[in-house]
């Protein structure tokens, strides 16, 4: 894996050094390995470091463990993805807090045309569990990937059903690779990887499940999906964090109600008269609001294989947008294309008007 990923790693290490600092060493230095080498007065002219990250930077010598990652990785058959990496998520890469080095385990793609993030209570009822399956298998036809936290509960059923779906299902955990957390859910984990989906982790290898870690790991779920299915919870607890972090991303949230003083239904209920999240009853009402279609029923895009003599930041945006068919937003292009935002909304209006440019639910839009 190369000297380059020991820095990478070893960037992580610091202390002080979290992911929005990490981000600014590397847009001023160039590489990890120049931030180790650059000297304390450069280190001290970048935005945001003061005396004491320049200090935990240049006193660093924590390289053997660094170097016990990636034999880790080796042994373990892990992928390290760097936030430059191309097949880093790109769903996730824009975010200011996105981990500088997310480690997977599985060969599923992370940059799949369409997500759905399940989350619930850790406790459902025998109705919850049978909702989230029916939800979960129902979709098949629009091959969402069903991503969730590998937990007890919801969680644990949503990945279990999109396995039996044959649907892509991703497990995003608050500990390190080293293990599986909870135990019991070792054997899903190993089904999970043998049918082509993947374990994720911004946790080196022997971090535990600590408390802590697990809003971290909410809010990698939430920048993750397209949509967030609330099936099953509580007022309050991580399926409530994990909804208002993707109401805070602009992700569509939804919620399966449920009934009046149900404490199993409670959040869900909350969710939905507080016009946090649409009302859902299947799998089918989700596909109907986040306009998915089944593949065979997608247009051939005529209008959009025509040339047309478009200005320069339409053209501009056009042919970004195709380079993936995973849907962009404003906040994306912007920071892909360096325009401004209403430089953006302006060209996306004129696209969607000639048929080129299709807009979602959350102000995404997709190419034709």
């Amino acid at each position: 894996m190369g000297d380059h990923l020991v820095f990478k790693i070893a960037l992580t290490l610091i202390p002080s050094v979290g992911a929005v600092t990490a981000k600014q060493l590397l847009s001023y230095c160039g590489s990890a390995e120049a931030v180790f080498r650059t000297p304390r007065t450069q280190l001290l002219k970048i935005p945001g470091i003061g005396l004491q990250t320049a200090s935990a930077i240049l006193n660093f010598k924590n390289f053997d463990r660094a170097e016990q990652e990636i034999q880790f990785l080796e042994r373990s058959e892990v992928r390290a993805l760097f936030y430059l990496d191309a097949d880093y998520p790109n769903r996730l890469k824009h975010f200011q807090d996105a981990p500088v080095i997310l480690y997977v385990r599985g060969a599923v793609n992370l940059n799949p045309e369409r997500t759905l993030a399940v989350v619930g209570t850790r406790q459902p009822s025998p109705q919850g569990i049978a909702i989230c399956e029916d939800i979960v298998k129902s979709l098949l036809p629009y091959n969402p990937q069903i991503i969730s936290g590998l937990a007890y509960g919801i969680d644990g059923v949503a990945h279990k059903a999109a396995l039996d779906a044959s649907l892509s299902t991703l497990a995003v955990l608050g500990n390190g690779l080293h293990r599986i957390y909870p135990a019991a859910h070792t054997g899903l984990a190993g089904e999970i990887i043998r049918q082509d989906g993947a374990l994720l982790t911004e946790f080196l290898s022997d971090i535990g499940p600590d408390r802590e870690n697990f809003p971290m790991r909410n809010r990698i779920v939430a920048a993750m999906c397209d949509a967030l299915l609330v099936v099953e919870t509580g007022k309050k607890g991580g399926s409530i964090i994990t909804a208002h972090l993707a109401n805070d991303y602009h992700k569509d949230v939804f919620a399966v109600p449920g009934r009046i003083k149900d404490p199993k239904s409670e959040g869900c209920n909350t969710l939905i008269k507080t016009h946090k999240a649409g009302l859902v009853e299947s799998g089918e009402d989700i596909a109907y609001f986040m306009q998915w279609d089944p593949p065979e029923e997608k247009q051939t895009g005529v209008q959009g294989s025509l040339f047309i003599d478009l200005p320069p930041n339409e053209q501009q945006l056009l042919e970004l947008m195709r380079q993936k068919t995973d849907p962009w937003s404003i906040d994306q292009l912007s920071y892909q294309t360096q325009l401004t935002g209403s430089e953006i909304a302006a060209a996306l209006l004129t696209l969607e008007f000639n048929g080129l440019v299709k807009s979602l639910p959350g102000k995404r839009f997709i190419p034709v």
